[in-house]
């Protein structure tokens, strides 16, 4: 056991942290909603009526559809761009061993078994993590859409205005707006750590350098 939470503690805290977080959400998200409510003469809802509010999912959903797309994005962006000095870059005009895969790999009973097997599962395979990446803000973006819809039309019959379709609410300003002002500061922040890890360290993290490391050497082995 000891060796378990060992081996696998970034994880584990990581979802902790992710699980902690969410339950405060959630639970400050149905303060402020039935306050909300009480202030339009409006009935509060229990724990498990909220989950089904689009205030609640709309919140979760579009910050999930931004990380997603920012993961994603850098994922495929790190293949053939470069930062010279970068610990989050690969060396400019050289080829590493993420680029390649050595013509014996197929027959090492330890790779995994779409390298073994090669074909289309290999090329599946070769590109699944940015494919899971894009498949997860995709359906964050729905949900952001559908959270989004249920909660702007709750607002319009607040007003007495007419109530729009998922479709409908996916080309209004607020839409974007929510979107985009989560997606800048996602590239802002993944822009910020590829540049600062150029002139910064932090000893023992494996996302720097080593701390003796020249500036201008590029990534961090």
């Amino acid at each position: 056991m000891k060796s378990f939470f060992r081996n696998n503690g970034l994880s584990i805290v990581l979802f902790a942290l992710f699980f902690f977080s969410l339950a405060g959400q959630f639970l400050t998200g149905h303060h402020e909603y039935n306050e909300e409510q009480k202030q339009h003469g409006q009935s509060a809802v229990g724990y498990v009526e909220y989950l089904g509010e689009g205030h609640f999912i709309e919140a979760v959903f579009e910050n999930w559809e931004s990380e997603f797309l920012q993961m994603g994005m850098y994922v495929v962006l790190t293949i053939f761009l470069f930062q010279k000095g970068s610990s989050e870059s690969k060396t400019p005009g050289t080829t590493e061993r993420v680029d390649v895969i050595p013509e014996d790999a197929r027959n090492n009973p330890d790779s995994p078994y779409p390298v073994r097997r090669g074909g289309f599962l290999l090329k599946l395979y070769q590109n699944s993590l940015s494919i899971a990446l894009f498949l997860l803000f995709i359906l964050s973006f729905i949900m952001h859409g559908v959270g989004g819809v249920k909660d702007y039309n709750q607002e319009q019959a607040e007003h007495g205005a007419a109530q729009v379709s998922l479709i409908e609410y996916l080309g209004t300003s607020r839409f974007w707006f929510e979107s985009f002002q989560n997606w800048q500061s996602e590239f802002l922040s993944i822009g910020v750590m590829v540049v600062f890890s150029i002139w910064l360290r932090q000893k023992g993290s494996p996302e720097s350098k080593p701390v003796e490391a020249p500036h201008d050497e590029t990534g961090n082995d």
